[in-house]
């Protein structure tokens, strides 16, 4: 299954945040004491970067939307990601831990959340699925939860 195209929405307005709050304060400073130095020049390599990075942005949310999916399988859930770089992760239902929904304020505002599987082996995440509708990610971690062996009890 697909993930929910708002999820590129969310991410690209992460982006532009990250862009506008973060990147473009440091290269704009950077750029400003660059040219006090070497002139007017010195605002190309940063009009360059900023240009892309805004182009990255407004592109690459999409693409990673195309290319996110995830199965819940018999024995297994199955969670395929990457755009350039291609990455497929099964986690057997049997070795699953627990099961978690998690929202940022930016999911809560677009009505998104994301599931995290972890499993008994390790202390980190072991899977995530970003970018479901609310309603979808508490169903499919009340399923992963029941078919883990997790009766609610």
């Amino acid at each position: 299954m697909q993930v929910d195209p708002r999820a590129a929405t969310l991410w690209r307005i992460d982006g532009l945040l990250w862009l506008f709050l973060f990147y473009l304060p440091i290269i704009g400073g950077g750029s400003i004491a660059a040219a006090s130095r070497f002139g007017p020049m010195a605002f190309i390599p940063a009009g360059l970067f900023l240009g892309l990075t805004f182009v990255h942005v407004l592109l690459w949310p999409g693409l990673t939307w195309a290319n996110l999916r995830y199965e819940v399988r018999e024995h297994d859930l199955l969670v395929e990601q990457g755009v350039l770089f291609r990455q497929r992760v099964s986690v057997p239902l049997r070795r699953i831990q627990h099961v978690a929904t998690r929202q940022g304020p930016l999911e809560r505002a677009l009505g998104l959340s994301r599931v995290t599987v972890y499993t008994a082996a390790g202390l980190a995440t072991d899977a995530w699925i970003p970018g479901l509708a609310t309603p979808v990610a508490d169903a499919l971690r009340d399923q992963l939860a029941r078919r883990s062996g997790d009766d609610g009890v």
